[in-house]
């Protein structure tokens, strides 16, 4: 029998439990990703890596898979068939209502195991980021911003960049990452 459209739903699997990724994470979900997404983009032409959004899922094992907002993979050889069975350089979770706990708690401590370098939680409600590196197989916070664009305000740093630690060639700024949410 086929499935029918409301049957088909995205969904990750974490140690035996299957999570709906349904319904999406609205419109400024979609614009910071699609704004990380093309900044990163550009910056990694002439590269072997390629920069991924919400459609590659990304093995943790060979019964557990989520899908990250973006990552970048260097490593092609290890993409078939829409699934990514490697260690992506770098991922970036953008939270939403119904993922926001999983984001930070479950996918965090997995993407640690995992051995991905760099992990990024991106607030849209709150124009914030926090970056973290893996550490000895945990993660450090290492940096928290809030994006703050009146250059009167004192505490200014739209035009701050964000540089990733494995791939320092790639710098975004804050106010690009929030561009045309509100």
């Amino acid at each position: 029998m086929p499935l029918l459209k409301d049957d088909y739903k995205r969904v990750e699997k974490i140690d035996g439990t299957i999570y709906n990724m349904s319904p999406s994470g609205g419109f400024m979900h979609s614009q910071i990703n699609g704004n990380l997404y093309h900044e990163i983009r550009q910056q990694l032409k002439k590269s072997i890596c390629v920069v991924s959004i919400e459609n590659l899922d990304l093995y943790l094992s060979d019964d557990e898979y989520v899908i990250p907002d973006i990552m970048i993979i260097c490593d092609r050889n290890q993409i078939k068939k829409d699934k990514y069975r490697g260690v992506p350089k770098f991922v970036a979770e953008t939270l939403s209502p119904a993922t926001s706990f999983k984001d930070k708690t479950i996918k965090k401590e997995k993407y640690a195991q995992l051995g991905i370098d760099e992990y990024w939680i991106i607030s849209p409600k709150e124009h914030s980021i926090e970056v973290y590196y893996l550490e000895d197989k945990e993660y450090k916070l290492v940096g928290s911003h809030i994006l703050v664009e009146d250059e009167e305000d004192e505490n200014y740093n739209a035009d701050l960049l964000l540089t990733l630690r494995s791939m320092p060639t790639i710098s975004i700024s804050l106010q690009s990452i929030f561009e045309n949410i509100d």
